[in-house]
């Protein structure tokens, strides 16, 4: 976990795309908002491991938003099962139950189909969001935290020495933790 937050204070410190790592958000969002094994989460891990986007980041936005998911789970299930029980879409959802391949998505279960719309709906709205915060953060905070002396002396710690190994030497002369 410790390297994880390094990988993640090194993406963030370096001059990643702030893109790749807001995409990488939002994936994490959405395989985060349902359980690991459903076709959907198959499908976006394989994607994730095709395009270009920072991998430190995706694991640890599924792991928080995976813990966020149990507090949203009244909402989650709401949602799907609102969608289930639509009239207008019922004969939809039975047309659909008949082939293979949705029944495997498990989209007839309330929880999966509610996280999957939520997810892809709200994955837009923290892409932006977590692009703002990652500019916010290496423009304002980050140029900030360097003056305090408890920065100096967590850069003498075992953790910035983790940090600095993972980094190499790109971020020593930058001067960023």
């Amino acid at each position: 976990m410790l390297t994880l937050l390094a990988k993640l204070l090194h993406a963030l410190n370096s001059d990643s795309s702030i893109r790749q790592i807001a995409l990488a958000i939002a994936l994490g969002f959405i395989v985060g908002l349902s359980p690991i094994f459903t076709l959907h989460n198959i499908v976006i891990i394989f994607f994730v491991f095709i395009i270009r986007v920072h991998l430190g980041s995706f694991i640890l936005a599924v792991g928080l938003f995976s813990g966020i998911s149990y507090l949203l789970s009244p909402v989650i299930v709401q949602v799907g099962e609102s969608l289930l029980t639509q009239p207008a879409l019922t004969n939809l959802f039975t047309y659909l139950y008949q082939i293979s391949l949705f029944k495997l998505a498990h989209w007839h279960h309330t929880y999966i189909l509610g996280a999957f719309v939520l997810g892809v709906a709200l994955s837009a709205p923290v892409y932006f969001i977590s692009k703002l915060l990652i500019e916010k953060y290496r423009v304002h905070i980050m140029t900030f935290f360097e003056k305090f002396r408890i920065v100096q002396a967590l850069k003498a710690s075992k953790f910035y020495r983790l940090y600095t190994s993972i980094a190499g030497d790109s971020s020593l002369s930058k001067g960023g933790l």
